[in-house]
């Protein structure tokens, strides 16, 4: 039983991989954008003066924040994209006529989106390593690869949550505001030290910024804080529930 269910699963899985790699676009903007994003910030700052309120160098702290940014990009924008023009088009619909179950086209989505978030992750890592002298152990170096990559699921839960409440028209400023304001509040752009005391206590509860302190605890050598990692996985519990309740309510109208 459990392998009828799941077994269309994988194919559509590879299917959604392949078309994100063959869409030149999307890859720019999700893998070389935040790579030189991270070479023109740190470019223009100091390689040994702390970053306030971090006890990380810029080259450090963009490293991290540019690595999560184009694992955002990869997950949110490219899922909830494609869901909303795929409802419109039918494609979900033709989906529902076969054997794949509900929650698997849900669950091919995140994987896809998942698995395609490596590129932008592993180049960012290289160039701090590479171009920016940036020296860390082993284990940190794969430690940061996994967290950057597991906390990425948050996110590509929400792409699916929005690719089910936006329409095809309406998508993609209702994403791009999402996405802004994530990775302003979260830290990815800028070190929150810069906004007033009001607006760092409400960025301290942003799922990116408690996805940015995952790779800043590996960096100075720590294990990631409880905290962060908990409203993580609080928020990819609200997130996955609300795509698949949305999932569900757009079956029923279909």
């Amino acid at each position: 039983m459990t392998t009828a269910t799941s077994a269309p699963v994988w194919p559509l899985v590879r299917l959604e991989i392949l078309r994100t790699l063959r869409n030149k676009k999307f890859m720019f903007f999700s893998v070389i954008y935040p790579a030189l994003l991270y070479l023109l910030i740190s470019g223009a700052q100091s390689g040994t003066e702390k970053i306030p309120g971090t006890d990380l160098t810029a080259q450090l702290y963009y490293m991290v924040a540019m690595a999560s940014f184009g694992a955002l990009t990869s997950v949110l924008i490219g899922n909830s994209e494609k869901i909303a023009k795929e409802r419109e088009k039918g494609w979900v619909r033709q989906l529902r006529l076969t054997a794949l179950p509900g929650r698997g086209y849900v669950t091919a989505k995140i994987a896809a989106a998942a698995t395609v978030t490596l590129p932008a992750i592993v180049i960012v890592l290289a160039l701090g390593a590479v171009v920016k002298g940036v020296r860390l152990d082993a284990w940190q170096w794969l430690a940061l690869t996994g967290a950057i990559w597991a906390g990425s699921l948050v996110f590509a839960a929400l792409g699916v949550a929005i690719g089910y409440l936006a329409t095809g028209d309406a998508v993609r400023p209702l994403t791009m505001l999402i996405y802004f304001a994530l990775a302003i509040l979260g830290g990815l752009w800028m070190p929150l030290s810069v906004f007033p005391q009001w607006l760092q206590d409400i960025s301290a509860w942003m799922p990116t910024h408690a996805y940015a302190a995952l790779g800043q605890a590996i960096e100075v050598g720590d294990a990631p804080h409880l905290k962060d990692a908990a409203l993580l996985a609080a928020y990819l519990v609200v997130f996955a529930g609300a795509a698949a309740w949305l999932y569900r309510k757009d079956t029923r109208k279909a």
